[in-house]
C-alpha cells in the first residue's frame, strides 16, 4: 500500500484591522513569532507561524498528531481535517481564523485526492 501525505500550506490571511491609520511612520513592525501546544511543535529550524505587517503567515503543515507526534497515513479526509485542525490552532493562536484568510497553497502527493480534500 502506497503511503499518501496531504500538505497544506496557508499563505497569508489578515489579521485583525486595517493599517490605513498606521502611525509607526512607515517603519516596518516587529515580527511575532506564534507557538501554540494545540498544533505540532516545528519539527525543524522554523516556526508555526509569524505575524508581520497586519498578516499571520502560517508554516506548510503535514498531518502530525499535536499531542502524540505520530504522522497519520490514514484516509485523505482524516489527513486533511487534522491538517486544517493544526492550522486552525496557529490561526487562533494568532488572534485570527479561517474566515480572514487570503492565500492558501495545498500541496498533493496525488491529484486524484484533490477533491475528497476540497470536500474537507
Amino acid at each position: 500500500m502506497r503511503r499518501r501525505n496531504a500538505l497544506l500550506m496557508l499563505g497569508s490571511l489578515a489579521l485583525s484591522k486595517p493599517r490605513a491609520f498606521d502611525n509607526t511612520g512607515g517603519k516596518e513592525d516587529m515580527k511575532q513569532e506564534v507557538k501554540t501546544d494545540k498544533a505540532p511543535k516545528a519539527i525543524g529550524p522554523y516556526s508555526q507561524g509569524v505575524i508581520a505587517n497586519g498578516f499571520v503567515f502560517c508554516s506548510g503543515q503535514i498531518p502530525l498528531d499535536p499531542a502524540s507526534g505520530e504522522l497519520n497515513t490514514g484516509p485523505i479526509e482524516d489527513q486533511a481535517r487534522l491538517v486544517l485542525n493544526n492550522l486552525g490552532a496557529v490561526l487562533g493562536a494568532a488572534g485570527s481564523s479561517f474566515d480572514r484568510v487570503v492565500k492558501t497553497t495545498i500541496f498533493l502527493q496525488d491529484m486524484n485526492d484533490f477533491s475528497k480534500v476540497n470536500q474537507v
